[in-house]
């Protein structure tokens, strides 16, 4: 690892607006930076005295895959915005990375139907520009785990203080490196159980066999859970995603087991911002330091941001969003 950390955040410095998953949505981008005080100039988007954050997956699902990564990439070039990696910025990734032989898989990201939909807008938005896409690729590999500095931390889906300092004891490398990457090829490893839990949050098993099935049509015998929870007692206490727990399962009460099993992001620790979780209706804090800034922004929900100054209790006044129903937004360059 160089001697420039890249997920250490300037600390004097604490202008930032935090932007969630934009999947896509380059006009949306655009129109929120727009009206937060950001001008194009000399073909980059940028403030006189701000700095964007973005929480990562800036690509699938939406229009303008290809036009979301290269204006976003450019203000990171001039330093008027930083990316950390996404849960979606690692399965692109992990299609293209070969995986080590002796790891029982042919690539870091399965090539199954499933995953190859999963990726569908992404790779026929690059399809017709393969430089653009080894560009791409490289600018994952680069982009940070995680950011932070005394006053905040940003991170895709989940802050775990212990994995994370596991981590950071046994590994150097503070982004997607080749050599970080093959390790995570291995299942059950460290560098595989910390990127899933950064980029992918915690999950808990329903009860005996029961499943859900999802706005999106797929079934699941998991659900996403908060980090930073405190005093639960129920299993809709902990439960953080779009589609509720089935009506009986919401009160369930947590057994010892699971309890122990749910995180918990301390009360006086520094405001954490993520991503990840698909939320609806007006933009809310989780805590008086914790802020999830996705709101579904492809499927007509809303792009939010949060304008950060530096305050450890943070203030819901401080949002900022746009709403565009996805039919209006449209391919640009």
């Amino acid at each position: 690892m160089s001697d420039v950390d890249p997920t250490e955040l300037d600390p004097d410095f604490h202008a930032y607006d935090l932007i969630g998953d934009v999947h896509g949505c380059a006009d949306a981008v655009f129109a929120l930076l727009e009206g937060m005080g950001y001008r194009r100039e000399h073909g980059v988007w940028r403030h006189p005295q701000r700095i964007a954050l973005f929480t990562g997956d800036l690509i699938d699902r939406g229009p303008a895959v290809r036009e979301t990564v290269l204006r976003i990439r450019e203000m990171v070039d001039a330093g008027a915005a930083q990316v950390v990696l996404g849960n979606h910025e690692y399965n692109l990734a992990g299609w293209f990375f070969r995986a080590p032989e002796d790891s029982g898989r042919e690539w870091l990201r399965p090539r199954t139907e499933r995953n190859k939909r999963g990726l569908a807008e992404t790779l026929e938005a690059f399809a017709d520009h393969p430089g653009d896409l080894a560009a791409t690729l490289e600018w994952i590999h680069a982009m940070p785990l995680w950011l932070e500095s005394p006053a905040l931390r940003v991170i895709h889906a989940c802050w775990d203080e212990a994995l994370l300092a596991q981590f950071v004891a046994r590994h150097d490398e503070r982004t997607l490196t080749s050599s970080l990457a093959r390790a995570a090829c291995y299942r059950g490893s460290l560098t595989h159980r910390f990127l899933d839990r950064i980029l992918n949050g915690t999950e808990l098993e329903l009860p005996g066999e029961r499943v859900m099935r999802g706005r999106d049509g797929l079934e699941r015998r998991y659900f996403r859970t908060a980090f930073w929870t405190r005093d639960a007692s129920t299993l809709g206490d902990v439960a953080f995603q779009p589609d509720p727990l089935p009506a009986d399962l919401h009160e369930q009460p947590l057994d010892a087991g699971t309890r122990a099993r749910v995180l918990s992001y301390p009360e006086d620790a520094p405001p954490v911002f993520f991503g990840h979780y698909w939320r609806a209706g007006t933009p809310a804090l989780q805590a008086h330091n914790v802020c999830c800034l996705d709101y579904s922004m492809v499927t007509g929900g809303r792009l939010v941001a949060y304008r950060f100054d530096g305050e450890s209790v943070l203030d819901p006044d401080r949002f900022a969003w746009i709403q565009t129903p996805p039919h209006e937004q449209t391919q640009q360059g």
